[in-house]
Parts: structure tokens; C-alpha cells; sequence
């Protein structure tokens, strides 16, 4: 973003611009089906004269889409709520008139001598006509989703500033029959535009294809010469330890100047970070737009930006400014990280393997499609999402390709949470032709070709790229999903886009390809994508660098009720294959089923019954995921990516928080797992493990091992060791299976692991309820009511600084009197206290806990200060042997 007013002019002449040079247009808008506009967008956009037609126009949602603005104007039922999507005409059965659309926007902007002003689409789905004052803007409408489109309207404002801007929207060309596929018929993927808006295996069709102004309308003023999409480079040579003093890092600069003016400009082009300045002197010729390069900064004592769990995310800010005799004709601020990635063939594993700082890094990710599927971005919303993610001990991100490259403001919250990202460009395997499909239209070859302007997606590749290239998170660029892009389109992105306009990242022809991973070693390749025993992670091995393998995610009681209408909140019918049966509400939300998973805890009584045995499911099944991949840690594996960590609307799997952003266990489970240095026990042979992720060895730790009587919540001590633990491994230590059998709990029990330091400091502990002979948990289903406790503490208010609001922070104790029974799986929600509605997001170090009798737990609870002033707060609590209870908050 840029910022005019922090630019400190030190030169004397020089002239500092106005405050507020750049803006959103991002309200005032209307829009009206063109169907109901008879006069030209020339006239349309004539300043003062009648606009759209009254009976037609609405208030639009700009940015956003045509549904976005008829759901806010009541006009469509919410599509995300039972089956009310299907109540909403489908672009494919109505054609495409019903959703083509005008939208005008008067706005107050004056010209100034010796300035200029510019217009920025920062994307629109799919093509446009835009008008200004009675102008039309370009000879022919633009198209393509995938690209910034940017005009100097200088010329073009109104002398006395009132300005009106008509946008006329077509959706896709070619919007494809949603017959259920993946990417329904496939001929959505013949357009630059996302494909999963035709419907997929975890969403329904968006009936409009997102068809409208998706993303931000800018005005920005210039003083003459336009700088834009300055070019960062670090470059941090050897082997870096966090923490520790650093040798010096090289930061190279790029920037382009656009001269939109008939004469030669001479002028400063200028660089400044941590108190160093760079300067390089050039002439522009008129009317041009050329990269200049300034050369090279050497940083003494870097700051290194690290991913989540090996060290801190650090963020410098840069200044890239041109001036002239005149002043500051444009500067651009920007953050960014001090980093180098680079990319190694693992020959064992037979995969790639990820270095950061000279440093390996074990891959642990998620999947993830888009923030909201009907493209409703805040830059709250992003990062309360990527926030999570961090939570999770995850350490990257892949944006899948059959959506959108992300937003600017994605990004900025994965620099700031230390989270890499793996982009895939706008392809996918079923739908540009990696397999017969007798849902598409098109065969095999004619979707090979897919989309049908070549040139467009090479004009939109270097845009993107451009866009988001300085984000130190941003580390992989991948070809497309399971499928390369056409041939001619992978040729240039490889030998001449990336070269040119990055050249540092590591570029993967496609998500499972053979320059990613190998499956030669006896592995099953991608996947699985659903329910499995625990210990199948442990056992069967994937493609060694997995880029999918996921499961189930059922929210809990709280979150079914949001979309669920009550006469559809039947549990499902758990069994396997056709034993399964599911409400048709369900079945429409992509629904999944645990086979006889859940059932194992007892008959099922109702849904909130149902839910709250799903969470249990939830946790171990993630759990064991990710200690399964780690215990492999460059033995197998170099790195995993779960499908999915979210979803962007109401589904039924695939997740670690609902679309509402309500957590569930899978997150929590999933944290367990992934923790940085981890105590982890493998329950397909009974044996105790850690795994070290950091990159130093770790010595000196105590390792206890029990197991607890689930009846009495008394302790068998198994073991108690002190051991090390290398860097950057995972390590068997012992078997506890002869222990167990010995001990003959035919019901269950639990086994807890803990794992302190000399000082007796516990560092991570893991507590596992197995099932007895039968394989189900009878033990769990006897257990006496809990008798825990609940004490809740008001920390001061704090500003975490980087795009989040201020927050507050409360301390909630669980204690557990001595002689009580276990207190198993204890959720904890923030609530209003009047309502019981949950405040959403709200951030827990951990969830669903069990407290062992004679011991405490304290959760930490996070949550954004102004959404709740003056309200009354509660702590919302209940657990497996817990009934509800609702603590006010002091």
C-alpha cells in the first residue's frame, strides 16, 4: 500500500504530495440487470444525468459479485443455508443476460496541473465495458479474471471533480453445465476464470459463475511519473540458525516507471530500509514503462524471515520513491522478509525437499480453495484464517488451482504468521484433460487446450506474478493441479515469465509431478481423502512429498445448527459403503461418512450427540495424520499438505474450522500432531516416538510414559527415561506393547506421554484413549460425571499489531480435584453471555482437553476487542463426561 504522507522530503525544492493520494471506490455503487437498461454506457456515465433505471437499480456490493448484491438486497434466498441454493436460478439454465449487469458509480476526483490520475481494476469476472463521463475506456470489452487492468483517466475527470464510472459486466463465455463433475461439463476451464464455481466433490455451483467487480477499485494520484510493481530479491547465502548473530544478506531492487507524458523525465530513483538508502539516476522517454534496476543493499545484521515453528516471521519496511526537481512523483511501501528458499532433491526419498535459510524444512500444510466462494474478502477474515493455520503448527499453505491466485492482502498474513505458500496457477486435472470423464463435453485433447486464449493467460501470468513476487511467504509456483497447462503456456512460464519476473522460486510443472515426487518406493500416490484407521498413517506410505490426503470434518453441535434447518438435523446412519444414510440436506453439503467410527463410542442419540462423537473422531484421526507423516520425516517423506484445512462455505468435510469460523477438534488434533518438538505414540504396534523439528539437537529430556485407568484415573507407570533427541528427526524409543497387554484393560484406557526438560518444565504431553478388545469404547461410555472446575481470569487488552484488531485475552482454568474421575474432552467456547452466541473468531491455545484428576489445564483465549464492547461475556463449556455449563466472564 502506498503512503504519501510518511515519505520524508530532505532535499529543499522538493514538494510533498497531498495525504490520501491513493483510495478505494468501494461504496456508493449501483447496479441493475442490463436487461433493464435501454441507453448506452456513453450516456449512462454522463455526470448528472438520470442513472439507472429506479425501478431496477439496487445497492451494490463492490468489490463483489451479482449474487453477492442480490442476496444483500434480499432478492435471493442465502445459497449457504439448506438446500436454498438450488432455489437460485443457474446461469447455465437461465443464459448468460440474467446475470450480466451494470454498475456506476459517481465518485468526486479533479485532475491537478502537473499530476495524474489513474483507474485500477484489481480484477473482474469475467469481461467488461467501462465507461467515464460519456467515454468509453477501451475500443473493445476486456476480459479475464486473472488480471489488473489500470487506465490514466487524467484527461477524462469532470473540471469541476464530479465524476460517474459505468461498468458493464458480462460473466464467463462459456459457463458450463452444472451436471455434477468436477467443474461440472469442464467448459468453465475454456475462460481465464476459476472452475470449481460449476460445482465440485466439496461444493455446489455458484449460480451467477461470480460473475461482477470481485476485487478492489482504486484511484491513485501520481506526480507525473507512475512508479509500480517494484521487484524485491533477498538473497541469504550459507546456513542460518534463528536467533543467533547473522552475516550479512543481500537485498536487490527493482522497480518500473510508467511516463505517460510526451516528454523526457530525469529523475532519482530511490530505495530506503533499515536506514540504508540506495539511489540510481535515470532518464524515462516519453510515453514508456520500463523496469530499472537500483542495484544491491547488503544488510549487516538481517533479520531473518522464518516459517512457522523454526523462528520469528521478521518484516522490514521498504520505500521505493522517484523523484524529480519537483518533488515525489510516486513511492510505493511495501513489507517484506529477509529470506532464500531453495530446493534440493532428497535421493533417499525420492522427492524434493525444501530448505529455508540453508536450514531443512519439513512441509507440513494445508490445503486451501478460497477464503469465501462467493468472493466476499476482508482483510479480517484473511488473517483470523491464516492465523489458524499457524495454530494448527502448520508451516505453509497451497492455494489449489482450481480457484484464484490470492489476494495481496492473503499474503500479508502469511508473511506475518511465517507461513509458505505454494501457488498453483488456474488448472486442474479434471478439468483440462488428465483423465476420460463422461461428465465433460469435451474430450481429452480439446481440454488440453483449455483455456481457449493462450495469450490472455500469459498476459494474466505476468500480471499475478508481478502482484504478489515481493512476499517473502509466497516460496513454490506450481503448473496447475494434478496437470500441467497446455505446452506452449508451461514452455513461456518456465523459460521466460518466471526468469524474467522472478527467477528465485521453485516452479513444479504440476501438484503431484515427478520434479515433486517419485512414487517408486512402494507408495499408494496422492490421498486418501477419506476416514481411516489410526494407524494406517503409520503404515502405508503416500507419494513422498503428498500434496493431498485428507479426511472428514463435521463442525460440532453449535455450527450444524447455522445451515442445517432443525427438520434436517438427523444424524447420519453410520455404516460402510451403501450402509451409510444421510439426510438430503447433508448429502447436499458434500457430506462424508466415518464409517462405524463414531458408533464406537456408543449409539448414537441424536445430532448434538452425534457431533460431539465426531470430535473425537476428528482429533485422533488428524493426530494421527500428521505423527504418521512426521515419524517418516526423511525416511519417506520430505512433506504433506492436508486436504482440506478449509472451506469457503457451508461443507461437511474437509476441514479445521467451519465457514463461520468456528473451530472444531480436527484443529486441535491437528496441532497436537504437528508440534515442533513432539512426543507421539503409534497405535498400530504400541510405540513411543519423538520427533524434533528444530534445528538443533535437543538433549537431556525426560521422557514419561503411563497408562490411566479410565475407571479410577489412576496411573500405571511404564517408563521414565532421560534421552536427546537429534536435529531436524523423528526417533523410536521403546514399545509399550507388551505393558499394555499385561495390564489387560479390556475396556479401554488411556496412555499419557509427557516430555520435560532438566528442569522438570513439561515441553509437550499427548494423552491417547484406546479402545478395548472389542475396538469400541466402553470404558469412555462408563466414566462417572466430571467434577472439573472452571475459573476465568481478564488479561489486559492488547494490540498484536499487523492487520488485526486490538484484542483481549482471558485465562480459563480447568482443575480437577484429586480422587475425581477423568474429565474427558472438554470444549470451550466464548459466548455472549445473553444469547449463548459464540464470538467468532476467537483464537484457543488448545481445545477439547482432558484433565487428569489432581491436576489443571489452562487455555489461553484470544478474541477481537471491538466486536464485543459492552457486552456481557461468557465462557461456554462442556465435555464427554461434562454436562453444559456457562461461566460469566469478570
Amino acid at each position: 500500500m502506498k503512503y504519501w504522507w510518511s515519505l520524508l522530503i530532505t532535499c529543499s525544492g522538493f514538494l510533498p504530495l497531498a495525504a490520501q493520494q491513493r483510495y478505494e471506490l468501494n461504496s456508493g455503487w449501483t447496479a441493475a440487470p442490463a436487461s433493464a437498461v435501454t441507453i448506452s454506457g456513453e450516456t449512462l456515465s454522463l455526470p448528472g444525468k438520470p442513472g439507472l433505471p429506479g425501478e431496477a437499480a439496487m445497492p451494490a456490493v463492490v468489490p463483489g459479485t451479482v449474487l453477492t448484491t442480490l442476496l444483500d438486497n434480499k432478492k435471493v434466498p442465502d445459497p449457504f443455508y439448506g438446500m436454498n441454493n438450488k432455489q437460485i436460478p443457474d446461469i447455465y439454465f437461465t443464459g448468460p443476460a440474467a446475470y450480466t449487469y451494470w454498475f456506476v458509480k459517481d465518485f468526486k476526483e479533479k485532475a491537478e496541473p502537473g499530476g495524474e490520475v489513474w483507474l485500477q481494476f484489481r480484477g473482474i469476472n469475467y469481461s467488461a465495458e467501462i465507461f467515464l463521463n460519456g467515454k468509453r475506456l477501451d475500443p473493445s470489452p476486456i476480459k479475464g479474471m486473472f488480471l489488473r487492468k489500470i487506465y490514466n483517466i487524467s484527461q477524462l475527470l469532470a473540471k469541476d471533480g464530479k465524476n460517474r464510472l459505468a461498468v458493464l459486466v458480462h460473466p464467463p463465455d462459456h459457463v458450463g453445465n452444472p451436471n455434477g463433475g468436477q467443474g461440472g461439463d469442464g467448459r468453465i476451464a475454456r475462460d481465464l476464470t476459476h472452475q470449481y464455481v460449476a460445482g465440485w466433490d466439496w461444493i455446489q455451483p455458484i449460480p451467477d459463475r461470480n460473475t461482477g467487480i470481485w476485487d478492489k477499485v482504486l484511484i491513485e494520484k501520481t506526480r507525473g511519473v507512475r512508479l509500480h510493481d517494484p521487484h524485491i530479491v533477498t538473497i541469504v547465502p550459507g546456513k542460518r540458525y534463528p536467533g543467533n548473530p547473522q552475516a550479512p544478506a543481500t537485498v536487490r531492487i527493482h522497480a518500473t516507471l510508467q511516463n505517460p507524458t510526451s516528454r523526457v523525465i530525469n529523475g532519482t530513483l530511490k530505495f530506503e530500509a533499515d536506514g540504508k538508502t540506495l539511489t540510481k539516476s535515470v532518464t524515462i522517454p516519453p510515453n514508456s514503462d520500463r523496469e530499472y534496476s537500483l542495484g544491491e543493499m547488503t544488510i549487516a545484521q538481517p533479520r531473518l524471515w522464518w516459517p512457522n515453528g523454526y523462528g520469528s516471521p521478521e518484516l522490514y519496511t521498504g520505500i521505493t520513491s522517484f523523484i524529480t526537481s519537483s518533488g515525489v512523483t510516486d513511492n510505493d511501501t511495501l513489507k517484506f522478509g529477509i529470506r532464500q528458499v531453495d530446493n534440493q532433491w532428497n535421493a533417499h526419498t525420492r522427492s524434493m525437499q525444501a530448505y529455508v535459510n540453508g536450514q531443512p524444512v519439513f512441509i507440513k500444510g494445508g490445503n486451501w480453495i478460497i477464503s469465501d466462494a462467493m468472493l466476499r474478502f476482508s482483510r479480517e477474515r484473511y488473517d483470523a484464517e491464516v492465523r489458524f493455520h499457524r495454530d494448527m503448527n502448520l508451516n505453509l499453505i497451497r492455494i489449489w488451482g482450481g480457484a484464484l491466485t490470492e489476494r495481496p492482502e492473503f499474503y500479508e498474513a502469511c508473511d506475518k504468521y511465517g507461513m509458505l505458500v505454494f501457488q498453483d496457477f488456474w488448472f486442474s486435472g479434471d478439468c483440462n484433460g488428465r483423465w476420460i470423464d463422461p461428465m465433460k463435453t469435451d474430450d481429452q485433447w480439446m481440454r488440453r487446450s483449455y483455456p481457449d486464449n493462450h495469450k490472455l493467460v500469459l498476459e494474466a501470468m505476468g500480471d499475478q506474478i508481478r502482484m504478489i513476487r515481493n512476499h517473502p511467504s509466497l516460496a513454490f509456483w506450481c503448473g496447475g493441479n494434478e496437470i500441467t497447462p497446455p505446452a506452449d503456456i508451461l514452455s513461456a512460464l518456465k523459460d521466460s515469465l518466471l526468469p524474467a519476473l522472478d527467477g528465485t522460486r521453485q516452479l513444479f510443472d504440476y501438484s503431484n509431478s515427478d520434479s515433486m515426487s517419485l512414487n517408486t518406493l512402494g507408495g499408494n500416490g496422492d490421498g486418501p481423502y477419506g476416514i481411516q484407521e489410526n494407524g494406517y498413517f503409520w503404515q502405508h506410505r503416500t507419494f513422498p512429498y503428498n500434496s493431498e490426503i485428507g479426511s472428514v470434518g463435521v463442525g460440532d453441535y453449535a455450527s450444524l445448527k447455522k445451515f442445517i434447518p432443525a427438520e434436517n438435523l438427523v444424524p447420519p446412519v453410520e455404516g460402510r459403503g451403501k450402509d451409510n444414510q444421510v439426510d438430503s440436506v447433508w448429502h447436499y453439503h458434500k457430506y462424508i461418512g466415518y464409517n462405524d467410527q463414531v458408533s464406537r463410542y456408543g449409539p448414537v442419540k441424536d445430532v448434538r450427540d452425534f457431533a460431539m462423537k465426531a470430535q473425537l473422531v476428528n482429533y485422533d484421526q488428524y493426530r494421527a495424520l500428521a505423527e504418521g507423516f512426521t515419524a517418516r520425516m526423511w525416511d519417506w517423506y520430505t512433506g504433506v499438505m492436508i486436504w482440506k484445512t478449509q472451506n469457503p462455505w457451508t461443507a461437511l468435510r474437509g476441514q479445521m474450522y467451519d465457514y463461520y469460523l468456528d473451530v472444531n477438534a480436527c484443529l486441535y488434533g491437528l496441532r497436537s500432531g504437528s508440534r515442533p518438538l513432539h512426543i507421539m505414540f503409534n497405535p498400530s504396534d504400541s510405540t513411543v516416538w519423538i520427533a524434533n523439528n528444530g534445528f538443533s539437537t535437543v538433549r537431556d529430556l525426560m521422557l514419561r510414559v503411563s497408562v490411566v485407568d479410565i475407571a479410577t484415573g489412576k496411573d500405571s507407570l511404564y517408563s521414565m527415561v532421560f534421552n536427546e533427541i537429534g536435529a531436524s528427526s523423528a526417533k523410536y524409543y521403546f514399545g509399550m506393547d507388551g505393558f499394555l497387554q499385561k495390564l489387560n484393560k479390556t475396556e479401554g484406557c488411556l496412555v499419557k506421554l509427557q516430555l520435560s526438560d532438566a528442569g522438570q518444565h513439561l515441553l509437550d504431553e499427548n494423552i491417547y484413549w484406546l479402545p478395548g478388545r472389542n475396538g469400541k469404547y466402553d470404558a469412555l461410555s462408563r466414566l462417572p460425571p466430571s467434577k472439573l472446575t472452571v475459573k476465568v481470569d481478564r488479561l489486559a487488552e492488547h494490540q498484536p499489531g499487523g492487520n488485526a484488531t486490538s484484542e483481549e485475552t482471558l485465562n480459563v482454568t480447568l482443575t480437577n480435584p484429586e480422587n475425581a474421575p477423568v474429565a474427558f474432552f472438554n470444549r470451550v467456547a466464548l459466548v455472549r453471555k445473553s444469547t449463548g452466541q459464540r464470538i467468532l473468531p476467537t483464537f484457543f491455545d488448545d481445545n477439547y482437553i482432558t484433565v487428569m484428576p489432581g491436576t489443571s489445564k489452562t487455555i489461553r483465549v484470544t478474541y477481537p476487542a471491538g466486536s464485543v464492547k459492552g457486552e456481557q461475556l461468557a465462557i461456554e463449556i462442556y465435555g464427554w463426561n461434562l454436562e453444559h455449563r456457562i461461566v460469566p466472564v469478570p
